[in-house]
C-alpha cells in the first residue's frame, strides 16, 4: 500500500541548510535589542538553531514551532529566496 507523498517547499538559507517555507513566520534583522533578547531566550529554551556555519549572523528566521534559526545570509537574500519559492 502506497502512501501519498506531500511535497514540502524548502528554502535554502545558506551553506546547504534549508527550512520548510510553510513553517516560517518572520525573517528579521538581528541587530536590534528585541532580536538579541529573542535569540537569548531561544537559547535558554533549547529552540535555537545555528545555521551560520561559524559566520556572522545576518538574519534571524522565526518559525511557527517557536524555533529561532540563525542564518549568515542577509535578510534581503533570504526574503528573495522565499519569493522565488
Amino acid at each position: 500500500m502506497k502512501t501519498a507523498e506531500k511535497w514540502v517547499p524548502l528554502v535554502n538559507i545558506g551553506f546547504g541548510n534549508v527550512v520548510s517555507a510553510s513553517r516560517v513566520i518572520a525573517i528579521v534583522d538581528p541587530g536590534s535589542s528585541p532580536m538579541k533578547r529573542l535569540r537569548e531566550e531561544a537559547t535558554q529554551r533549547g529552540k535555537l538553531v545555528d545555521a551560520t556555519q561559524g559566520r556572522k549572523t545576518r538574519a534571524i528566521i522565526v518559525t511557527d514551532s517557536d524555533h529561532v534559526i540563525l542564518s549568515a545570509l542577509q535578510v534581503e537574500t533570504v526574503t528573495q529566496r522565499f519569493k522565488e519559492e
